[in-house]
């Protein structure tokens, strides 16, 4: 049995045979980190990934059911952290993901340099606030505001982490995508896949994937758009297959 603590609960990764503890009073996964790790390109059988910023740790875990990697997983709340190694634990995925606590500006150093193939984050996505904006749970402020690190943080670390060749995947906001593209090529992740994500065909998007290949030859392709909602406020085909396994 798993040991849950406090407010958590275990949730079900719904197109997965997988388990996840969550709780209400920390920053829970979205519909962005699933997108994520279907995403990026992964090798198969085997290879080195990292994902930063790995809060309960949903997108390792979704990674190993299309993966043989080895993936390392970094976070830097230590209450997330904990969540995520008790879900590897109950998933019997700990001899395949490792967990660590923390900053992911220390891991270069710390896990070694251009030694992985991947690197996937879902990094906060808004600059810091006034103290009076922002949120009042520390667990939700670090997770969505540029706090603990930055959007520059995030690229020269990934590039770091990554061999020549490797792949750095992202999920971010629309707004940031200049920044974004400024810190993929300052960093060598030259980018390489873009796709736009749309809550529904008549609204603007409100979500970007992005895949970067470290010392690539600039070649970007721009992706069919993904739209989540049709018109009845129902999960489009596509939004269903990732989350439920439906064809």
């Amino acid at each position: 049995m798993v040991e849950l603590k406090g407010d958590e609960r275990l949730d079900y990764l719904l197109a997965e045979n997988l388990r996840i503890i969550q709780s209400p009073s920390v920053f829970s996964f979205s519909l962005d980190a699933v997108l994520l790790s279907r995403f990026v390109n992964v090798p198969i059988q085997k290879g080195k990934i990292v994902d930063l910023c790995s809060g309960n740790g949903v997108v390792p875990l979704l990674l190993s059911t299309r993966t043989k990697a080895a993936i390392t997983g970094v976070e830097i709340q230590e209450r997330l952290y904990d969540m995520a190694q008790r879900s590897m634990d109950h998933n019997g995925l700990s001899s395949r993901i490792e967990v660590i606590h923390g900053d992911i500006k220390e891991m270069p150093e710390q896990i070694g340099y251009s030694k992985y193939d991947v690197v996937t984050c879902n990094p906060p996505y808004f600059p810091t606030p006034s103290v009076e904006e922002i949120n009042k749970n520390e667990h939700f402020a670090i997770a969505r505001h540029e706090i603990m690190c930055n959007l520059e943080d995030v690229m020269r670390v990934s590039s770091q982490l990554l061999r020549q060749g490797g792949k750095a995947a992202f999920v971010h906001r629309p707004g940031r995508l200049m920044d974004i593209l400024h810190f993929m090529r300052m960093y060598r992740l030259e980018p390489k896949r873009l796709q736009f994500v749309y809550p529904k065909s008549s609204k603007e998007a409100n979500t970007i994937l992005i895949e970067g290949i470290k010392d690539g030859n600039p070649d970007l392709k721009i992706l069919p758009p993904l739209v989540v909602y049709n018109d009845d406020n129902e999960y489009n085909p596509e939004i269903r297959r990732i989350l439920y396994g439906e064809e």
